[in-house]
């Protein structure tokens, strides 16, 4: 006689921690600080430091999850706890960006996109990923893998030919512990996510685990005492092994909103009219970031599908809102939601009143075969060629996230970045752009420092791409940047030829709209 299935079991997060064991490979789900179960990543802080267990574990995540200081991933930011990272975004998590640069870990980055669908590809037991998002940038063999210090060892990802084409081959490997965050679990164990701001990658985190003999803990807010709807479970009780019911301060929907009732319901997918003052925010103060905003709007056209970056590029959906833009135009974000105004700080990720949210793989199934018109990213760093770095400068570990995935894919592209910083303060007088104080670091140098984006790759496959910044407009020609506008009020040996490291072509050069600077 066949005997039932045992239901998952419900523990502490103390309890639930303990079962990972030395060496052991843990993959979490989460987005800044929607969908990371920080009950369990904070257990795994306070078991290590009280016991020095678990001890070289290899975590893999896709998304950055943290918030900069304390939060997320930066519990586990612990020498001896660690042997290796695989890690989409690095900047949210400065301690694993710290002993990556001491060489303290093990460490790779890959594309945010590239590691949630490998994560599918190892629960089905394929060898791996093979996609052409990371070609020609530093995460290809051919210059460094990926890696990010010499004592990651190479491999990891392979250069093949199929069919008379390159592709990038990132291998599989076995998770052992799935570390995944919902809503609500039923008397069976099935997850549901009703009040997340997202879904993510929580279902492959779950069958990768299971289908190599790991285990599956799962963090809820809530359990609840009658069966889910079938349609609206996202993790089946079959694949949960333990369940962690949170505790206050564990479960915030994002690392920015804890409890906000304007954006509680509003992330989770409440549906609202565009007219709904949430999605009609405070107008941006003027200043840089107004400036780049406004300019980058408007490469917006109508019907596009758009995605638009963290920092500076959040200011376009400001914008966009203001100019009554939100209903021509849909904006989405490589976490999973469509439509409504992106979030923006830490609570990127989420959506103000998304028309729909998918789970994070499939959104980049969408972008990775060229499903945007139109994205905006921020730039840490751009040279002469139209190459641009955000992922590593000095000292500094931003990483990728899902920059590389988007940027390689969509039709238009707009980096948005100022042209100096470090100190940079403008004003704006009479419709015109004034430099009080100049930035002490130039953004636009002769090489960068770290290849994220190939403007030669850009270039084969017909990209537009537009560097937009406060004062200047440039553009990604064959033999690399022209200057196509500059400011009212700017002089341009002064104010901006001076501060490149370069000298760009420049014809007919126009003077930027003067809306932007009132």
């Amino acid at each position: 006689m066949a005997t039932s299935r045992q239901l998952p079991k419900l523990l502490t997060a103390d309890e639930a921690v303990a079962l990972i064991q030395d060496g052991q490979t843990v993959a979490f789900s989460g987005f800044v600080g929607a969908a990371h179960p920080e009950a369990l990543s904070s257990a795994i802080e306070r078991r290590f430091l009280g016991t020095q267990q678990p001890r070289d574990l290899t975590i893999v995540y896709g998304a950055g999850q943290g918030d900069g200081q304390s939060r997320g991933l930066n519990h586990l930011a612990h020498e001896g706890l660690l042997r290796r990272v695989v890690g989409g975004h690095w900047g949210l998590c400065p301690g694993l960006g710290r002993l990556a640069i001491e060489e303290k870990v093990e460490a790779y980055n890959f594309p945010q996109g590239v590691i949630c669908q490998l994560l599918r590809d190892i629960a089905a037991g394929r060898p791996g990923c093979i996609t052409h998002v990371g070609l020609d940038t530093f995460i290809d063999p051919a210059r460094d893998g990926g890696r990010l210090n010499s004592i990651t060892p190479p491999g990891a990802v392979e250069r093949v030919e199929l069919d008379g084409q390159t592709w990038l081959w990132f291998k599989s490997f076995p998770i052992h512990v799935g570390l995944i965050r919902a809503t609500a679990a039923d008397p069976r164990g099935n997850l549901t996510m009703d009040r997340e701001a997202l879904i993510g990658e929580i279902l492959p985190v779950a069958q990768a685990a299971k289908n190599h003999g790991g285990i599956v803990i799962a963090q809820v807010q809530e359990l609840r005492s009658e069966p889910a709807t079938p349609h609206l479970v996202r993790v089946p009780g079959v694949l949960v092994d333990h369940i962690v019911v949170a505790g206050d301060g564990e479960h915030d929907q994002t690392f920015a909103e804890a409890d906000n009732p304007r954006y509680y319901n509003a992330f989770a997918g409440e549906t609202a009219a565009l007219a709904d003052d949430s999605l009609s925010p405070e107008p941006l103060a003027p200043g840089v970031r107004r400036i780049i905003g406004s300019r980058a709007c408007d490469e917006l056209r109508p019907g596009d599908i758009a995605n638009l970056g963290i920092g500076v590029p959040e200011s376009i959906a400001r914008v966009a809102a203001e100019r009554g833009l939100l209903d021509t135009v849909t904006l989405t974000v490589e976490s999973g939601p469509i439509g409504g105004m992106p979030a923006g700080g830490l609570s990127f990720g989420a959506s103000v009143h998304p028309h729909a949210i998918v789970d994070q793989p499939s959104q980049f199934d969408w972008y990775d075969g060229g499903g945007l018109d139109f994205t905006a990213l921020g730039a840490a760093q751009v040279d002469e060629q139209g190459n641009v770095n955000v992922s590593r400068f000095g000292d500094r570990l931003s990483g990728v996230g899902g920059f590389v995935n988007i940027s390689q894919n969509a039709k238009r592209l707009v980096f948005c970045t100022p042209l100096t910083t470090n100190g940079l303060e403008v004003t704006l007088a009479d419709g015109k752009l004034q430099i009080v104080t100049e930035g002490a670091q130039p953004k636009f140098v002769k090489q960068v420092d770290h290849l994220s984006f190939s403007a030669a790759r850009a270039r084969r496959r017909g990209q537009e791409v537009l560097y937009v910044t406060e004062r200047a407009v440039f553009r990604l020609v064959e033999t690399g940047l022209e200057l196509t506008e500059i400011a009212p009020g700017i002089d341009l040996q002064h104010d901006v030829l001076q501060h490149l490291g370069f000298r760009p072509q420049f014809r007919d050069v126009r003077t930027m709209n003067a809306r932007h600077f009132t």
